[in-house]
Protein backbone atom coordinates (compact mmCIF):
# COMPACT_ATOMS: atom_id res chain seq x y z
CA UNK A 1 0.00 0.00 0.00
CA UNK A 2 2.83 2.43 0.62
CA UNK A 3 4.01 2.56 -2.83
CA UNK A 4 0.46 2.65 -4.17
CA UNK A 5 0.05 5.46 -1.84
CA UNK A 6 3.43 7.59 -3.29
CA UNK A 7 2.22 6.77 -6.71
CA UNK A 8 -2.12 7.68 -5.80
CA UNK A 9 -3.55 10.46 -8.28
CA UNK A 10 -6.70 11.95 -7.86
CA UNK A 11 -8.82 13.78 -10.64
CA UNK A 12 -11.89 16.03 -9.97
CA UNK A 13 -14.47 17.26 -12.44
CA UNK A 14 -17.09 19.84 -10.94
CA UNK A 15 -19.65 21.33 -12.20
CA UNK A 16 -22.69 23.40 -11.14
CA UNK A 17 -25.19 20.13 -11.10
CA UNK A 18 -22.56 17.95 -9.78
CA UNK A 19 -18.84 16.37 -9.35
CA UNK A 20 -17.09 13.37 -9.91
CA UNK A 21 -13.80 12.27 -8.97
CA UNK A 22 -11.74 9.05 -9.44
CA UNK A 23 -8.57 7.66 -8.31
CA UNK A 24 -5.88 5.63 -9.86
CA UNK A 25 -2.54 5.48 -10.68
CA UNK A 26 -0.36 6.23 -13.56
CA UNK A 27 0.65 2.37 -14.33
CA UNK A 28 -2.64 1.06 -13.68
CA UNK A 29 -5.27 3.88 -14.74
CA UNK A 30 -8.23 5.00 -13.30
CA UNK A 31 -8.84 2.32 -10.14
CA UNK A 32 -12.24 4.02 -8.31
CA UNK A 33 -14.79 6.46 -9.55
CA UNK A 34 -17.53 8.21 -7.45
CA UNK A 35 -20.05 11.31 -7.96
CA UNK A 36 -20.96 14.04 -5.78
CA UNK A 37 -23.23 16.75 -5.05
CA UNK A 38 -22.46 20.14 -7.18
CA UNK A 39 -19.22 21.84 -7.22
CA UNK A 40 -18.98 25.00 -8.67
CA UNK A 41 -17.00 26.99 -6.60
CA UNK A 42 -17.86 30.38 -7.67
CA UNK A 43 -20.98 30.33 -6.67
CA UNK A 44 -20.48 28.31 -3.02
CA UNK A 45 -16.99 27.40 -2.27
CA UNK A 46 -17.67 26.16 1.10
CA UNK A 47 -20.29 23.58 -0.05
CA UNK A 48 -17.88 22.96 -3.39
CA UNK A 49 -15.16 22.10 -0.87
CA UNK A 50 -17.28 19.62 1.36
CA UNK A 51 -18.74 17.70 -1.89
CA UNK A 52 -15.37 17.42 -3.73
CA UNK A 53 -13.48 16.12 -0.78
CA UNK A 54 -16.65 13.94 -0.24
CA UNK A 55 -16.90 12.43 -3.88
CA UNK A 56 -12.42 12.23 -3.59
CA UNK A 57 -13.41 9.56 -0.67
CA UNK A 58 -15.84 8.06 -2.21
CA UNK A 59 -13.33 7.05 -4.92
CA UNK A 60 -10.82 6.00 -2.58
CA UNK A 61 -13.64 3.87 -1.31
CA UNK A 62 -14.65 2.10 -4.22
CA UNK A 63 -11.00 1.22 -5.19
CA UNK A 64 -10.56 -0.20 -1.50
CA UNK A 65 -8.00 2.48 -0.84
CA UNK A 66 -7.73 3.79 2.79
CA UNK A 67 -8.54 7.26 3.10
CA UNK A 68 -5.08 8.01 4.94
CA UNK A 69 -3.51 7.14 1.72
CA UNK A 70 -5.02 10.23 -0.31
CA UNK A 71 -2.26 12.47 1.92
CA UNK A 72 0.61 11.15 -0.52
CA UNK A 73 -1.35 12.21 -3.28
CA UNK A 74 -1.13 14.34 -6.98
CA UNK A 75 -4.73 16.08 -7.33
CA UNK A 76 -5.92 17.59 -10.41
CA UNK A 77 -9.16 19.16 -9.58
CA UNK A 78 -10.78 21.13 -12.45
CA UNK A 79 -13.65 23.15 -10.90
CA UNK A 80 -16.75 25.12 -12.36
CA UNK A 81 -16.37 28.81 -11.56
CA UNK A 82 -12.47 28.51 -10.52
CA UNK A 83 -10.22 31.47 -9.92
CA UNK A 84 -6.83 30.19 -9.27
CA UNK A 85 -5.53 33.35 -7.53
CA UNK A 86 -8.72 33.14 -5.64
CA UNK A 87 -9.26 29.70 -4.84
CA UNK A 88 -6.17 27.38 -4.91
CA UNK A 89 -4.98 28.78 -1.59
CA UNK A 90 -8.56 27.76 -0.09
CA UNK A 91 -8.51 24.26 -1.98
CA UNK A 92 -4.71 23.71 -0.33
CA UNK A 93 -6.52 24.53 3.04
CA UNK A 94 -9.27 22.33 2.88
CA UNK A 95 -8.00 19.28 0.89
CA UNK A 96 -5.33 16.90 2.61
CA UNK A 97 -3.52 16.42 -0.86
CA UNK A 98 0.47 15.99 -1.19
CA UNK A 99 -0.10 18.09 -4.49
CA UNK A 100 -2.60 20.25 -5.82
CA UNK A 101 -3.00 21.34 -9.35
CA UNK A 102 -6.32 24.05 -9.75
CA UNK A 103 -8.00 24.95 -12.88
CA UNK A 104 -11.37 25.42 -14.30
CA UNK A 105 -13.63 22.76 -15.68
CA UNK A 106 -12.38 23.94 -19.45
CA UNK A 107 -8.96 22.25 -19.98
CA UNK A 108 -9.68 18.89 -18.76
CA UNK A 109 -13.15 18.56 -20.60
CA UNK A 110 -11.34 19.41 -24.11
CA UNK A 111 -8.68 17.27 -23.62
CA UNK A 112 -11.10 14.38 -22.38
CA UNK A 113 -13.58 15.02 -25.24
CA UNK A 114 -10.56 15.39 -28.10
CA UNK A 115 -7.71 13.19 -26.87
CA UNK A 116 -4.43 14.02 -26.14
CA UNK A 117 -2.55 16.20 -29.15
CA UNK A 118 -5.71 16.54 -31.10
CA UNK A 119 -7.06 19.74 -32.50
CA UNK A 120 -10.65 20.33 -33.13
CA UNK A 121 -13.49 22.53 -31.73
CA UNK A 122 -15.75 21.78 -28.35
CA UNK A 123 -19.06 22.35 -27.42
CA UNK A 124 -19.63 21.14 -24.40
CA UNK A 125 -22.62 22.60 -22.69
CA UNK A 126 -24.29 21.07 -19.57
CA UNK A 127 -25.20 22.79 -16.29
CA UNK A 128 -22.88 25.84 -17.68
CA UNK A 129 -21.27 25.98 -21.22
CA UNK A 130 -17.58 25.68 -22.91
CA UNK A 131 -16.48 26.65 -26.21
CA UNK A 132 -13.41 25.99 -26.82
CA UNK A 133 -11.13 25.30 -29.83
CA UNK A 134 -7.52 23.47 -29.50
CA UNK A 135 -4.38 22.92 -31.82
CA UNK A 136 -3.53 19.55 -29.88
CA UNK A 137 -1.51 21.88 -27.53
CA UNK A 138 -2.61 24.92 -26.56
CA UNK A 139 -6.58 25.96 -25.83
CA UNK A 140 -8.78 28.96 -26.48
CA UNK A 141 -12.45 29.84 -25.25
CA UNK A 142 -15.02 32.21 -25.43
CA UNK A 143 -17.86 32.67 -23.29
CA UNK A 144 -17.98 30.88 -19.82
CA UNK A 145 -18.16 33.72 -17.60
CA UNK A 146 -20.79 32.07 -15.60
CA UNK A 147 -24.36 31.56 -15.33
CA UNK A 148 -25.36 35.87 -14.41
CA UNK A 149 -23.45 36.97 -16.99
CA UNK A 150 -23.42 34.28 -19.84
CA UNK A 151 -23.47 30.33 -20.36
CA UNK A 152 -26.07 31.07 -23.26
CA UNK A 153 -27.55 28.06 -24.03
CA UNK A 154 -26.81 25.83 -21.20
CA UNK A 155 -29.10 23.74 -19.10
CA UNK A 156 -29.45 26.47 -16.53
CA UNK A 157 -29.73 29.22 -19.04
CA UNK A 158 -32.57 27.44 -20.61
CA UNK A 159 -34.19 26.20 -17.58
CA UNK A 160 -34.61 30.20 -16.22
CA UNK A 161 -35.23 31.31 -19.62
CA UNK A 162 -38.44 29.31 -19.71
CA UNK A 163 -39.08 30.38 -15.91
CA UNK A 164 -39.04 33.96 -16.90
CA UNK A 165 -41.34 32.99 -20.26
CA UNK A 166 -43.96 31.38 -17.86
CA UNK A 167 -44.15 34.17 -15.67
CA UNK A 168 -44.75 36.29 -18.67
CA UNK A 169 -47.24 33.89 -19.87
CA UNK A 170 -49.11 34.21 -16.04
CA UNK A 171 -48.90 38.01 -16.66
CA UNK A 172 -50.75 37.75 -19.93
CA UNK A 173 -47.62 39.36 -22.06
CA UNK A 174 -47.23 36.19 -24.15
CA UNK A 175 -49.16 33.43 -24.84
CA UNK A 176 -49.14 30.18 -23.02
CA UNK A 177 -47.97 26.96 -24.16
CA UNK A 178 -47.87 23.69 -22.96
CA UNK A 179 -44.52 24.29 -21.81
CA UNK A 180 -45.20 27.48 -19.73
CA UNK A 181 -48.41 25.52 -18.15
CA UNK A 182 -45.85 22.72 -16.92
CA UNK A 183 -43.34 24.83 -15.38
CA UNK A 184 -46.26 26.87 -13.63
CA UNK A 185 -47.88 23.57 -12.28
CA UNK A 186 -44.58 22.79 -10.61
CA UNK A 187 -44.89 25.69 -8.79
CA UNK A 188 -49.04 24.89 -7.89
CA UNK A 189 -50.09 27.96 -10.45
CA UNK A 190 -48.71 30.32 -8.35
CA UNK A 191 -46.35 32.85 -9.55
CA UNK A 192 -45.42 34.22 -6.00
CA UNK A 193 -43.83 30.57 -4.93
CA UNK A 194 -41.86 30.70 -8.90
CA UNK A 195 -40.41 34.24 -7.38
CA UNK A 196 -39.53 32.64 -4.09
CA UNK A 197 -37.15 29.79 -5.72
CA UNK A 198 -35.48 32.68 -7.61
CA UNK A 199 -34.41 34.42 -5.04
CA UNK A 200 -32.10 31.33 -3.66
CA UNK A 201 -31.85 29.18 -6.58
CA UNK A 202 -28.13 28.37 -7.59
CA UNK A 203 -27.78 27.60 -11.64
CA UNK A 204 -28.27 23.76 -10.97
CA UNK A 205 -31.49 24.24 -9.71
CA UNK A 206 -32.40 26.14 -12.89
CA UNK A 207 -30.33 23.12 -14.76
CA UNK A 208 -33.32 20.82 -13.40
CA UNK A 209 -35.84 22.18 -15.55
CA UNK A 210 -33.51 22.13 -18.28
CA UNK A 211 -35.16 18.10 -19.14
CA UNK A 212 -38.54 20.04 -19.68
CA UNK A 213 -37.14 22.34 -22.37
CA UNK A 214 -35.49 19.90 -24.18
CA UNK A 215 -38.25 17.34 -24.31
CA UNK A 216 -40.87 20.42 -25.44
CA UNK A 217 -38.29 21.38 -28.15
CA UNK A 218 -38.41 17.70 -29.40
CA UNK A 219 -42.17 17.65 -29.47
CA UNK A 220 -41.70 21.19 -31.46
CA UNK A 221 -43.55 23.59 -28.68
CA UNK A 222 -42.74 27.40 -30.02
CA UNK A 223 -41.39 28.51 -26.87
CA UNK A 224 -38.76 25.55 -26.42
CA UNK A 225 -37.84 25.81 -29.95
CA UNK A 226 -37.04 29.28 -29.80
CA UNK A 227 -35.08 28.95 -27.09
CA UNK A 228 -33.02 26.10 -28.76
CA UNK A 229 -32.67 28.39 -31.62
CA UNK A 230 -31.45 31.22 -29.31
CA UNK A 231 -28.66 28.83 -28.18
CA UNK A 232 -28.05 27.54 -31.01
CA UNK A 233 -27.12 31.10 -32.82
CA UNK A 234 -25.08 31.64 -29.60
CA UNK A 235 -22.89 28.79 -30.28
CA UNK A 236 -22.47 29.72 -33.75
CA UNK A 237 -21.06 32.97 -32.91
CA UNK A 238 -18.92 31.28 -30.84
CA UNK A 239 -17.22 28.89 -32.87
CA UNK A 240 -17.04 31.60 -35.55
CA UNK A 241 -15.09 33.42 -33.65
CA UNK A 242 -12.83 30.97 -32.90
CA UNK A 243 -12.21 30.33 -36.54
CA UNK A 244 -14.66 27.58 -36.85
CA UNK A 245 -15.12 26.55 -40.36
CA UNK A 246 -17.78 23.79 -41.29
CA UNK A 247 -16.18 20.81 -41.80
CA UNK A 248 -13.76 21.46 -39.24
CA UNK A 249 -13.93 18.61 -35.99
CA UNK A 250 -16.08 19.18 -33.38
CA UNK A 251 -17.21 17.49 -30.57
CA UNK A 252 -20.66 18.21 -29.05
CA UNK A 253 -20.99 17.07 -25.37
CA UNK A 254 -22.46 17.18 -21.89
CA UNK A 255 -25.95 16.71 -21.07
CA UNK A 256 -27.62 19.28 -22.92
CA UNK A 257 -25.03 19.24 -25.70
CA UNK A 258 -26.03 16.82 -28.02
CA UNK A 259 -29.67 18.10 -28.25
CA UNK A 260 -28.07 20.64 -30.30
CA UNK A 261 -27.87 18.87 -32.94
CA UNK A 262 -31.35 19.69 -34.61
CA UNK A 263 -30.63 23.29 -34.28
CA UNK A 264 -27.16 23.93 -35.28
CA UNK A 265 -26.81 24.48 -38.89
CA UNK A 266 -26.23 21.01 -40.99
CA UNK A 267 -22.63 22.06 -42.35
CA UNK A 268 -21.09 22.61 -39.05
CA UNK A 269 -22.03 18.94 -38.25
CA UNK A 270 -20.29 18.02 -41.17
CA UNK A 271 -17.00 17.04 -38.73
CA UNK A 272 -18.36 15.93 -35.68
CA UNK A 273 -16.79 13.37 -33.79
CA UNK A 274 -17.84 11.56 -30.83
CA UNK A 275 -15.96 11.89 -27.52
CA UNK A 276 -13.11 10.02 -26.57
CA UNK A 277 -13.91 10.80 -23.33
CA UNK A 278 -15.31 12.64 -20.27
CA UNK A 279 -14.10 15.79 -18.14
CA UNK A 280 -13.03 13.59 -15.68
CA UNK A 281 -11.14 10.96 -17.89
CA UNK A 282 -9.45 14.43 -18.76
CA UNK A 283 -8.86 15.32 -15.52
CA UNK A 284 -7.11 12.29 -14.81
CA UNK A 285 -4.89 12.75 -17.65
CA UNK A 286 -3.82 15.99 -16.52
CA UNK A 287 -2.79 14.26 -13.14
CA UNK A 288 -1.07 11.73 -15.15
CA UNK A 289 0.78 14.49 -16.90
CA UNK A 290 1.65 16.48 -13.80
CA UNK A 291 3.38 13.47 -12.29
CA UNK A 292 5.65 13.09 -15.14
CA UNK A 293 5.69 16.46 -15.68
CA UNK A 294 7.43 16.49 -11.72
CA UNK A 295 9.34 13.16 -12.04
CA UNK A 296 11.78 15.19 -14.69
CA UNK A 297 11.90 18.33 -13.03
Amino acid sequence: MTDLAQDLLIAVDGGGTGCRAAVGTAADGILGRAKGGRANIGNDPAQTLINVRAAVEGAAASAAIPPEALAHATAYIGLAGMNPARDAARLHTALPYRRIIAEDDRPACVLGALGIGVSGWVLAIGTGTIIAATDGTTCRYVGGWGFHLADQGSGAWLGRAALDRALQCYDGLLAHTDLTRDLLTHFHGDASALTAFSLSAQPGDYAGFAPEVLAAAQAMDPLAVALMQEGAAYYTRGLRALGFVPGDRLCLLGGVGPHYEDFLPSDHLKGRVDSQGSALDGAFMMACRAVAEEVLM
